[in-house]
């Protein structure tokens, strides 16, 4: 018996290891950090909950709050409904299908850099190429990256890009879902939008509710496209998110403390939005042990 115990933990041993040195140790050492002055280059120094009542009268801290959970309000809806709706014609019998599945995930496998560089082109309010086409059509063109007002919706509209990996998702979902269910549905007379609504949403809704918190979780970190497109949160700080805040303040202004601070602050409010999620969830979740 002891020794089976000690080849498992032989061979758990490297997965321990990495546990313990790149997230257990790295997660506490935070929270200390949270409630100290550090530098990097000089000891932490304890001073308590100061970090956190900073945060608590920072303007930045709430511009930046503010943007992300408005980000989050308007990516994830959208990207949700656009991953649905290409999973739902993926997912019919048509020559040829395996292609244009994937044609439609490939771009989730552009890197987040490529993604921005690319998209600077494209939504460039003098020559891109969207506001071209958009005069091409005689509309007077928005200036996506130069007014306030727009730069928001400029990457909440890009994050639809990326929905490649949770359209493969809804599409497995997709295909769970029993025939019979829709042979019922065209007995009784129901049109597509009456089969989507009463069969194919409650039956895929649990994978709809992880991919809701798995992308709720992702906008709140959103960091690498505004980063590339939008230095330093412009225009007027419009596009300055939490993740860019607290990155400024642990490797340009020598903060690490604060940042730390930031990280925790931003967890607490990750969890409290998947409790919520999970919450509103039990009215409309079906499951087929329900």
């Amino acid at each position: 018996m002891k020794r089976d115990l000690r080849v498992g933990l032989l061979f758990a041993l490297p997965w321990i290891l990495g546990f313990c040195i790149f997230l257990a140790y790295p997660v506490i050492a935070s929270l200390y950090y949270s409630f100290t002055s550090y530098s990097v280059l000089r000891p932490p120094k304890p001073i308590g909950l100061a970090n956190y009542q900073e945060l608590a009268g920072d303007s930045v801290f709430h511009q930046a709050l503010g943007n992300t959970l408005l980000y989050v309000a308007g990516a994830v809806p959208l990207a949700t409904i656009v991953a649905i709706a290409l999973a739902m014609l993926l997912n019919t019998k048509v020559r040829g299908m395996s292609y244009y599945r994937t044609i439609f995930f490939l771009p989730s496998l552009v890197p987040m850099v490529a993604l921005g560089t690319l998209f600077l082109w494209i939504f460039n309010g003098d020559y891109g190429l969207l506001n071209e086409a958009l005069r091409t059509g005689h509309i007077e063109p928005p200036n996506w990256l130069g007014d306030p007002s727009w730069s928001k919706w400029t990457l909440i509209l890009i994050s639809m890009w990326g929905c490649g990996q949770a359209m493969v998702i809804y599409l497995a979902g997709l295909q769970n879902v029993p025939v019979s269910l829709y042979e019922a549905a065209d007995l009784d007379g129901a049109k597509l939008w009456a089969k989507t609504r009463n069969v194919t949403l409650p039956m895929i809704s649990p994978v709809i509710l992880f991919n809701v918190i798995m992308g709720i979780i992702g906008a709140l970190q959103v960091f690498a496209v505004p980063y590339v497109m939008f230095p330093g949160g412009a225009p007027a700080r419009s596009t300055y998110f939490i993740a860019s805040y607290l990155y400024d303040n642990a490797f340009q202004y020598q903060r690490m403390g604060y940042a730390s601070a930031l990280g925790w602050v931003m967890f607490v409010i990750t969890l409290a939005l998947t409790i919520l999620a999970l919450k509103v969830s039990e009215r409309y979740v079906h499951y087929e042990t329900d």
